[in-house]
């Protein structure tokens, strides 16, 4: 069983609601009834069920749960929570009632109320205004200074030496263009958790830089330095180790030399790059010269489970968003 049918398995074990906010889109469409066939997890699919049906005759929606936000008996209840929870911004029952027309917006709410266990959206918005209501409504988990993200990269059919699991976990390679040192350090923790719960490896979480404990100096060495110091302070019990250069986290020897004594160095599998250009190039070039598959990006640090798709994603990426937020519910 591969790591994608693993957590598929884990998901369906649970039972979570999970709501899909699009389904204007006949790839969420078709993931809806592909998550339910498969008992991935029981699914909301947001929009007017005669017009989804209309345009999708040839999915099957048995056991599918479709509410339209236009006419839901919840809209009065939503309108006054979110009213509420927007009161410091002036929000006004009309307002209110504008948003709730947006489907990711309506679908936030039923998260917020505990309608639903987690939401995915993206397939045909941007991320703006996917994490918009996710910052708004579900805002992020206590102790967290930001939402961040990661990405599971599966290894090729032929296995990688240094990926012993068959997977590692890169983080951010899809939200923050930049991050303070408590940032990053909130980022590693959370990845950390995420590679333990999804991917079911023992994290061993590096830090990433051009240097390799003191051997460059330079204000971005001593961000990711500082961000180390204070995950420790936070994660005592995690391994994590920086900064550490990436064939000093990778490869057993070059670790030895690099950073002696270090129980991470050369045998991470959770890479924290220090900005997204240095993740999204890492995580690409991983994909496409390593031949690794990447699933993500996939978010964290929201106070419940709510993901973001590629506008470019196929039903089966779908499915797997569903899989993974429901697992998201445990942590």
């Amino acid at each position: 069983m591969n790591i994608l049918e693993q957590i598929k398995s884990k998901a369906a074990a649970l039972g979570k609601t999970i709501v899909l906010c699009e389904g204007e889109d006949s790839r969420v469409v078709r993931a809806a009834s592909d998550a339910t066939k498969q008992g991935i997890a029981k699914i909301v699919l947001l929009g007017d069920e005669a017009a989804i049906k209309a345009a999708n005759p040839d999915v099957d929606l048995a056991g599918v749960t479709i509410v339209n936000p236009l006419t839901s008996d919840k809209l009065a209840d939503y309108n006054a929570k979110l009213c509420e929870i927007r009161k410091s911004k002036g929000m006004t029952p009309e307002q209110a009632s504008e948003l709730l027309k947006d489907g990711t917006y309506f679908g936030a709410m039923m998260l917020k109320c505990g309608d639903v266990d987690g939401l995915v959206s993206g397939a045909c918005h941007s991320t703006a205004n996917t994490l918009r209501p996710g910052l708004q409504i579900i805002k992020t988990a206590p102790g967290v200074s930001a939402v961040s993200s990661f990405n599971l990269m599966i290894c090729p059919p032929q296995g990688n030496q240094y990926c012993p699991d068959g997977v590692v976990v890169f983080a951010d390679c899809g939200l923050n263009p930049t991050y303070t040192s408590e940032g990053l350090a909130d980022c590693a923790i959370a990845t950390a958790k995420s590679a333990q719960a999804i991917a079911g490896i023992d994290p061993k979480v590096a830090m990433l830089s051009f240097s390799s404990h003191g051997s460059a100096k330079h204000d971005n060495v001593t961000l990711v330095a500082e961000a180390t110091r204070i995950a420790h302070e936070k994660a005592p019990e995690l391994k994590l180790d920086g900064e550490l250069q990436f064939d000093a986290a990778i490869v057993p020897s070059v670790g030895a030399m690099k950073a002696p004594g270090s129980e991470v160095a050369g045998h991470a599998n959770v890479f924290i790059f220090p900005d997204l250009q240095a993740g999204n190039i890492g995580y690409k070039i991983a994909e496409r010269l390593g031949g690794f598959m990447a699933v993500g990006p996939i978010c964290q640090g929201f106070a419940k489970p709510l993901n973001d798709l590629s506008r470019g994603c196929k039903s089966d990426d779908i499915v797997a968003a569903v899989a993974i937020t429901a697992l998201q519910t445990q942590f």
